[in-house]
C-alpha cells in the first residue's frame, strides 16, 4: 500500500480521531493555540493601526514593524524563547505566533482607515459627530473590506504555522507529522499535513464568509455578480410601441 493510502486507513479509523491524543485532542490544541495568538495580536495591533490612520501619521513606523516582524522567522524565535525564561510549549509557539500574526492585521487596518476620504470624514464632522463617532461610524465601515482581509490572511498563517508546536514539545495537529518523521511512518506524515491543509482551507472559507456577512453595503455572492452584470436591459417602450 502506498504512503497516501496509508493515510487514508488512518484518517478513517475512529479510534485515531476519539482516543488520548487522537486526532480530536490535537485539532482542540490546535484551535486553542491559533485563536489565542490571533487575539493577542489583534488586541495589540488594531487598536493602533485604527489610531495612527485616523491621524494620518505614523506610515513609515507601520511599514518599518511590518517588515521587521516578518522578515523575523517564527522557527528562530521558537528557538531563542527555548533559551530564555519562556522555554518550551505551547505559551511558547503562541507568542511566536502573535508575533507572526501582527503585521498583516496593523498594515491593512492602517491602510484601510488612512484610504478614507477625507471629504466624507469632514462631512461627518460637520454633522455634529465627535472623533470616536467617525472612526467608529465613518471609518471602520468603509476600511472594513482591507481590515477583514489583514485578519483573514493573518489567521490563515497562524493556523498553517501552529504546527511548529510540536517542535518545541508543543500540540496540536503538528504532533503527527513530527511523529511520522520519528517512525519513519509517511503514512502519517501525509495524514498530518492533510488535516492541517484542509483546517487551513476550511479557516478561509470561514472568514470569506464572514467577511462577507458583515461588510456594509448591498450583498451578493462572488459567483451571482457576474451574472448580474451581464444581464439584459429591456429598453423601455415609446408611446409608439417602438424603443428610441
Amino acid at each position: 500500500m502506498s504512503a497516501f493510502g496509508e493515510a487514508i486507513v488512518y484518517l478513517n479509523d475512529p479510534f485515531n480521531w476519539t482516543r488520548r491524543g487522537g486526532i480530536l485532542e490535537l485539532l482542540g490544541e490546535h484551535l486553542a493555540i491559533s485563536v489565542v495568538a490571533v487575539l493577542a495580536a489583534w488586541v495589540i495591533a488594531f487598536p493602533v493601526a485604527v489610531a495612527l490612520g485616523a491621524s494620518g501619521r505614523g506610515g513609515a513606523a507601520v511599514v518599518v514593524v511590518s517588515n521587521v516582524s516578518r522578515a523575523v522567522p517564527t522557527l528562530a524565535l521558537l528557538t531563542l524563547f527555548a533559551v530564555s525564561p519562556i522555554g518550551f510549549g505551547n505559551r511558547a509557539t503562541t507568542i511566536a505566533l502573535t508575533v507572526f500574526a501582527i503585521p498583516p492585521i496593523l498594515a491593512n487596518s492602517y491602510v484601510g482607515v488612512r484610504g478614507v476620504d477625507a471629504d466624507v470624514r469632514e462631512a461627518a464632522r460637520a454633522m455634529g459627530m465627535t472623533r470616536s463617532q467617525v472612526i467608529r461610524r465613518v471609518d471602520l465601515p468603509l476600511a472594513l473590506p482591507l481590515i477583514m482581509a489583514g485578519l483573514r490572511t493573518a489567521t490563515v498563517q497562524v493556523v498553517a504555522t501552529a504546527s511548529l508546536a510540536a517542535l518545541v514539545g508543543g500540540g496540536g495537529l503538528g504532533r503527527l507529522v513530527r511523529l511520522g518523521f520519528g517512525q519513519q511512518d509517511y503514512g502519517l506524515i501525509i495524514a498530518g499535513a492533510l488535516l492541517i491543509a484542509v483546517l487551513a482551507v476550511f479557516t478561509e472559507l470561514v472568514l470569506v464568509l464572514l467577511s462577507w456577512a458583515v461588510t456594509p453595503g448591498p450583498r451578493r455572492l462572488p459567483w451571482a455578480g457576474r451574472r448580474a452584470d451581464t444581464a439584459a436591459v429591456v429598453p423601455e417602450p415609446t408611446a409608439a410601441g417602438v424603443p428610441l
